[in-house]
């Protein structure tokens, strides 16, 4: 461990992202500026974390050029995160998301930033969908996280 940087998830980040959690996905563009976009995460284990990516959209361009992806969690308590790695496809299409086209992709953990502040606490980051959408979309991210867990590699 450098300061608050480990070269894995630490197990309480990992614990936090196992079931499944929102996040945000950041890459960089071809002019170096960065890209964010919301993001579903689960941790396989400490050093891998698959997430989710809209086709067609600029950060799967970053993603299909470089590889390289960092992955930001804001959990309840102190979770704060930023974890970095390299990132491979391993789906074209989630079942699960359906009507929607959205890749399955895993990163390989090569660092891990502690960004929480000492009696500072955190609000998860969450989705909040419309009345009439809540139950069909709350289904769809449940069997997206299931098939993001289960999905061989």
């Amino acid at each position: 461990m450098i300061g608050n940087i480990t070269p894995h998830m630490p197990e309480k980040l990992t614990a936090c992202l196992r079931p499944g959690a929102p996040g945000l996905l950041l890459t960089a563009g071809a002019d170096g500026y960065a890209t964010s976009a919301f993001t579903w995460i689960v941790a396989l284990d400490t050093g891998r974390a698959r997430f989710a990516v809209d086709e067609g959209g600029s950060t799967l361009a970053n993603l299909q050029r470089s590889g390289q992806a960092s992955l930001q969690v804001i959990g309840q308590g102190d979770i704060s995160f930023l974890v970095k790695g390299r990132a491979r496809q391993l789906k074209p299409k989630l079942d699960g998301a359906a009507p929607y086209v959205i890749q399955l992709w895993e990163m390989e953990v090569v660092g891990a930033k502690n960004q929480s502040w000492p009696g500072v606490e955190t609000n998860a980051l969450a989705y909040e969908w419309p009345a009439e959408q809540r139950e069909a979309m709350l289904a769809m991210e449940h069997a997206v996280y299931r098939e993001m867990r289960e999905a061989k590699a």
